[in-house]
């Protein structure tokens, strides 16, 4: 294992790599009870997605591990899954058949794009500034996200707010308070120098969770979103929904679509996908120290191709679009540094496919304080931009990118910002010689994109 994982190399052991995987999988876990959800509002069979889901992320995973040698997990993306399931299925009125139709030839695109020199060669044309922006703007998005799973941040006439600790108090508003809780724990952990704290602040909080669901705190209420805390089995051996989704993109008529409208649903999903992806990697390859002196990442080529296997084998399954997850870095905090995380991960979500009553009990506030210590960590990366007067033509496009990222909730419009800034930046400023000749056919891919899409 050692020989095979290189992890004297990478200066990690087995029951390091073991421990970020599972840590990993538990901030991602929260995605095999939103998925099915999301997807069942497109008229998807939710328990058939969930097996889908879980199958696609152990393909993508595994992928990952074995032919990349990277610590990445993947699974079915957020934002992706509900622009299917609320722009093209409800809002065009699309069948979700077509949609996965869309899903599955953007796969086969990326293959073709991953087996060449295309997606690899945008990843190395983004100038290091931007690299280093794109972590510390991630770090933000999931942190945010953290904050929504919490039930902290929340919708006002100010766009957002902290929420009422008192509204409510004996569901989300404890909720909010336990996040607060575990993130203070998990914090305390982490300057500790405590190994694995970020997965035992997810133990920590969920346990006084259920303390506080005995003690009569927190009382469920399915009617408000708020369900019991434990788990209400633990096995399930029932895998025949699987075939309500299973090769259903296949059966699909362009009659009812029109052709055109097929090809712009499926280039949405090709160029989001294409930048959420570049944007990850970038990121959590930055957090990990992966990164040569250039800002290349060396398995570049077989990590894209990891993700564009699960994708295309993701849409047959019956999900949306399979990619590598922001909180990988959950892992990679705790040392997760080759494959083995990866595929660690892949065998819990395997393992969900069996006891998906218990992996689905995590609540998405046990997760919170892990995504938001996650945040804190990739943000440190700012202090590696330079911000003097003569390098702000780096530092400004950089910025851009970082708050493009939690305030249009969006890693791709970050990129897109960042790309559009630092070429017209540059270019005005009479620094052309910094600008590559793709970052100019990429700043003109965006400024289209918001054109004509």
């Amino acid at each position: 294992m050692d020989k095979f994982f290189r992890l004297k190399e990478n200066n990690t052991t087995v029951k390091t790599e073991i421990a970020a995987g599972v840590t990993t999988f538990m901030t991602m876990a929260y995605i095999l009870a939103i998925n099915p959800s999301i997807l069942g509002d497109a008229g998807m069979n939710p328990h058939g997605v969930l097996i889908a889901t879980c199958l696609a992320s152990v393909i993508g995973c595994f992928c990952m591990g074995f032919m990349a040698n990277l610590p990445f997990a993947l699974s079915a993306g957020m934002g992706l899954n509900a622009f299917l399931a609320y722009t093209v299925v409800q809002g065009m009125g699309i069948s979700w058949q077509v949609a996965l139709m869309a899903v599955f030839i953007e796969g086969l695109l990326f293959i073709l794009m991953s087996l060449t020199n295309v997606r690899e060669a945008i990843f190395n044309a983004i100038p290091m500034p931007l690299k280093k922006g794109v972590s510390v703007g991630i770090g933000l998005f999931i942190a945010f996200i953290g904050l929504q799973n919490a039930g902290l941040s929340v919708d006002a006439s100010t766009l957002v707010t902290i929420t009422s600790f008192r509204e409510e108090f004996t569901s989300h508003g404890i909720c909010a308070i336990l996040t607060v809780i575990g993130l203070v724990v998990t914090a305390i952990l982490y300057i500790k120098n405590v190994k694995g704290a970020i997965f035992f602040g997810i133990v920590v909080t969920w346990g006084l969770g259920m303390i506080c669901q005995l003690t009569g705190l927190y009382v469920p209420d399915p009617e408000n979103g708020t369900f019991s805390l434990f788990p209400a089995g633990f096995v399930s051996l029932d895998f025949s929904q699987l075939g309500d989704t299973f090769g259903e993109c296949f059966h699909v008529s362009f009659k009812d679509v029109g052709i055109f409208n097929f090809i712009v649903v499926m280039c949405s999903f090709l160029f989001v996908d294409l930048f959420d992806t570049i944007g990850t990697l970038i990121g959590v390859s930055a957090k990990a120290g992966m990164l040569d002196e250039d800002g290349r990442l060396p398995a570049i080529r077989p990590a894209l191709l990891s993700d564009a296997i699960a994708t295309t084998c993701g849409a047959i399954l019956g999900t949306s679009t399979t990619g590598t997850y922001v909180e990988s870095s959950a892992g990679i905090a705790i040392g997760g540094r080759t494959g083995l995380t990866a595929i660690t991960t892949g065998c819990l979500f395997l393992l969900s496919c069996f006891f998906s009553p218990l992996f689905t009990s995590i609540p998405s506030f046990a997760a919170a304080p892990a995504l938001i210590m996650v945040g804190f960590l990739m943000f440190s990366g700012v202090k590696e931009l330079d911000f003097r007067e003569s390098e702000l033509t780096d530092a400004i496009p950089a910025y851009l990118c970082i708050i493009a990222m939690p305030l249009f909730y969006s890693i791709s419009e970050g990129i897109s910002f960042g790309v559009i800034s630092y070429v017209l930046i540059n270019l005005v400023c009479g620094k052309r010689e910094k600008i590559t000749p793709l970052m100019y056919v990429l700043a003109a891919l965006f400024i289209a994109k918001y054109a004509f899409l």
